[in-house]
């Protein structure tokens, strides 16, 4: 699973987007809403990891988390 941060500009919010491993998307949330978002495209156990990668990840840069089975 790979995530990516968008920057937003003036009145458009900042989106994080998530791909599967073939790059397709999986869901598209706005950044400040990161749990939620996770919630709705069933990737709860994600939540942490995703939170974390979040704040080290600089925008435009895809960042792997590895899927869990």
């Amino acid at each position: 699973m790979y995530l990516m941060k968008i920057k937003g500009s003036g009145k458009i919010p900042d989106y994080i987007q998530v791909r599967d491993d073939g790059f397709t998307l999986i869901a598209y949330f706005k950044a400040d809403s990161l749990a939620a978002g996770l919630r709705k495209a069933n990737l709860s156990d994600y939540i942490d990891e995703c939170e974390i990668a979040m704040q080290v990840v600089q925008f435009g840069e895809m960042k792997y988390i590895k899927n869990r089975e």
